[in-house]
Parts: C-alpha cells; structure tokens; sequence
C-alpha cells in the first residue's frame, strides 16, 4: 500500500523565540497548504515546550503539523517541571515524541515510564512518534532487532488506529557522529519493525504505520534512504534547524 511520507523535525534544545518563531515561518512558507509531493508528505516540527505557543501562531494556517518532544503521562497534578497532555492539546500539538535515544541514555528514562507515556499519547487521540534503536555496542553485538523488539514492547498490547502510530528507527551511532547506516541497513531494520507490527497487530495495520528514520538523514543521503520500501519519511534533527535544508530533505 502507498503510505502519506512523514518527515519532522525534532529542534531539540535548540533556538530562541526569534530564531524559533523564524524558522517556524520559513518552513510554513514553504509547507503552505500541506499539499507537499502532490499530498504524498506530512511535514511536522517538534519544539521546545517553551516554544510551541510561539511555533503554533507563526505555522497557523499551514501545512505544518505542531509537535512535541516529550509528555508527561498524568493527567494533571503536583508534578513539578513536567507538561501534561491537556497542556499540549491546548496548544494544538498533534504529535509527541516518546523515548527519543537522548530521553533513553542521557536522561534516563525506562521502560516502564516510556510504556505510560506512549499509552497516554494515543488515549488523547494524539500521533505517537514512538522512538527505538540501538546503540553502538549492541549493534556490534548484534543485538539490533533484540533491542529494537524490546523497545516495541513498550507500546499497548492493543492497537486500533494505525494513522496514530509512527515508528522513528533512530540507530543511537548514527546521531550527530558522522555515521550512518547504509540505505540497506536502515531497511532491514524498517522491515523488521513491520514485520514486528504485522505479528502483533495484524498485516493490515502494521502496512499502515509509517516508520520514520532518524539517523542523521541529511539533504545528501534522504534521497536514497527515503528510496527503502519501508522507510516513511524522517526524523530530522541537525538538518531541520534550517528551513532550506529541512525542506531538500521534504522535497526528498
């Protein structure tokens, strides 16, 4: 089946409100109607929370979809520095990241949190940018798929709404390192994670979910990356903080 490309970026902890509020319009200038590729891409930016209100007026009216990098799971409460859903909502996010390799080994975050937080996104009827992959030493173990399994597992037992769900295979030694995985690398683990969904959710909704890559994709290399049979578009995270670049690899 054709599935809709999703490519976004995630800013990370970068910009201010000038130069976020800045890019925010670059890339809504050139993302006008969300009719990119003749309605074959989706196009979505994930801010900084300080940032999204900011981000949300300058991309109204646009083709570019609002997200964040993270979400508390509790609906509200005497949780200090932690967002909620409902705040997110009330901004028009439509789109949360979930356990992004920095949230995973730099902040700390495990699985169990990661599996509350993923099932929360989806209860609001919200996309789950859900991340996985692997890092160097378990990738020259050859523990690829065991780890990507095991990070599958942190979503519901159950799932109906395959436009809700999107699958960011983020190889971890492939970000901001100067490496990447080769077009066929990136594929066999795409085609691992569909066939992963296919076992747990069925064929039908495991040939609806978009699987994203987030290695390092850059204008040079998207083109054939993007040429996999079951990569759906990119996570972007160094290239998307400039319009030009972020959209060669939309026009990608």
């Amino acid at each position: 089946m054709t599935r809709k490309r999703f490519v976004a970026g995630n800013w990370k902890m970068n910009t201010n409100r000038a130069s976020a509020v800045a890019l925010a319009e670059g890339v809504a200038k050139l993302v006008p109607s969300g009719d990119v590729g003749g309605g074959a891409v989706d196009v979505g930016v994930a801010v900084p929370f300080v940032y999204i209100d900011a981000v949300g007026r300058a991309i109204a009216g646009s083709g570019v979809m609002l997200g964040a990098q993270d979400v508390y799971f509790e609906k509200d409460g005497a949780f200090t520095g932690e967002i909620s859903i409902a705040m997110l909502v009330d901004l028009g996010v439509k789109f949360v990241l979930v356990g992004h390799s920095e949230r995973r080994h730099v902040i700390g975050e495990k699985p169990d949190l990661l599996a509350k937080k993923a099932k929360a996104i989806l209860d609001a009827g919200l996309i789950l940018v859900h991340c996985v992959g692997e890092k160097l030493d378990e990738r020259d173990a050859n523990k690829t798929l065991d780890v990507v399994k095991a990070q599958l597992d942190e979503l519901p037992a159950t799932l109906a709404d395959a436009s809700k769900l999107v699958i960011a295979y983020e190889p971890v030694w492939a970000i901001g390192t100067g490496r990447n995985a080769t077009d066929a690398q990136a594929q066999e683990v795409h085609a691992f994670i569909r066939g992963e969904l296919s076992r747990r959710y069925g064929q039908a909704f495991a040939e609806a979910v978009r699987i994203q890559y987030g290695g390092s994709m850059k204008p040079e290399n998207a083109a054939g990356l993007l040429a996999q049979p079951d990569v759906d578009g990119g996570l972007i995270g160094g290239a998307a903080l400039k319009a030009e670049s972020f959209l060669a690899i939309v026009r990608a």
